[in-house]
């Protein structure tokens, strides 16, 4: 494993000037994996595909969408779907890399930006990728896939030396980065470090100065608790928190607590935090097994904010609390119970390169 110390400078992207932008900030594209695991969705995988189309029907207007294929066959199978929609095919952009499955929010580059006199130049990230604590062996390969997109993004790459996956952790884009002790903590990711040299990392290689430390993720997520679950930055010093209304519910009290360090913590500046509380879909399950149904699993794009919904009574209502929140965007729900099947679902499922003025 790499190894940087602080003091390595010209590896340091913080050092260099370069930072994490926000979600929202503007977007040249968002990368996908097509879906193609029959294990991941044993009986779900064209309705995944359907969920995907629809992704890239909204998406494609607003910026580019860059879709991993396997092979030529899936790529005319996408084209063929993309045209049966009349979808406007011109910002769908496809490279045949094959990779083992769809979760690129993990494996994926981390865009990073900086100012370069009035020009904004790219560059990102590779972290290393262990398929959340060495859960899943052959998922491991995908740690590759930001090295082989090298020669096509053509921009500065760093390498933290480190486990760490993109849904772990949210930015707020002015120095500020949400995070989940269960998830970095683990001893399967990182055990040689201790929390204050993670912390450290964050700073290092996201170009954050403040990390607010979460406790656990929800109940039936295979990650150790990732953030984009549970808590989500919508505008530099507003998240919203999920909550359980139901007390009997195994969420109910690692949630509360969630909420309750987050009405304590403050941003960058040293400014209380606007907490808004975020409902639950209730027990979503699949033969048995409770799976990490969120709507906190949103993803923020130009001009749209895809929400999961899970045909359930607070579907709306989590539309309507995101709504006011995004005034410039169209917030729009897409039926995801059999994407979450799978353990993920919209956010966990795509990566936003940021757009450079």
């Amino acid at each position: 494993m790499k190894s940087n110390t602080r003091s390595e400078i010209s590896t340091i992207p913080s050092s260099l000037g370069y930072s994490m932008p926000a979600e929202w900030a503007p977007h040249e594209g968002t990368w996908l994996s097509w879906p193609k695991d029959p294990i991941t969705w044993p009986e779900q995988l064209p309705e995944v595909e359907e969920i995907y189309t629809q992704m890239i029907e909204y998406l494609t207007p607003n910026e580019k969408v860059f879709l991993l294929v396997n092979d030529e066959t899936t790529q005319q199978k996408v084209l063929q779907k993309v045209k049966s929609k009349n979808i406007q095919s011109q910002n769908l952009i496809i490279h045949k890399i094959p990779t083992v499955d769809v979760w690129i929010r993990d494996y994926g580059p981390n865009f990073l930006i900086r100012q370069n006199g009035s020009s904004q130049e790219l560059a990102y990230n590779h972290w290393i990728f262990n398929a959340w604590g060495n859960k899943y062996e052959e998922l491991k390969k995908d740690t590759a896939i930001p090295q082989q997109l090298k020669p096509l993004l053509n921009i500065p790459s760093f390498e933290p030396g480190i486990v760490l996956e993109g849904g772990s952790i949210d930015v707020n884009g002015s120095g500020t980065c949400l995070t989940t002790e269960q998830c970095l903590l683990t001893p399967t990711r990182n055990p040689h470090l201790k929390k204050s040299e993670i912390e450290n990392t964050l700073k290092d290689f996201l170009g954050v100065s403040n990390v607010i430390w979460l406790g656990v993720g929800i109940v039936g997520d295979d990650t150790d608790g990732h953030v984009d679950d549970i808590v989500r930055f919508v505008n530099p010093n507003t998240v919203v928190c999920a909550l359980e209304e139901d007390p009997a519910d195994d969420n109910y009290e690692l949630l509360k607590e969630n909420y309750k360090r987050l009405e304590l913590a403050k941003n960058e500046k040293g400014e209380k935090l606007n907490v808004i509380s975020f409902p639950m879909p209730g027990v979503v399950s699949y033969e048995g097994d409770r799976l990490p149904a969120s709507y906190a699993n949103f993803f923020i794009a130009n001009g749209v904010v895809l929400v999961p919904i899970f045909n359930h009574k607070n579907d709306e209502k989590a539309l309507q609390i995101l709504r006011p929140l995004f005034p410039d965007r169209k917030v729009i729900g897409l039926s995801c119970a059999p994407m979450v099947v799978g353990l993920g679902t919209l956010h966990c499922v795509s990566q936003q390169q940021p757009k450079i003025q």
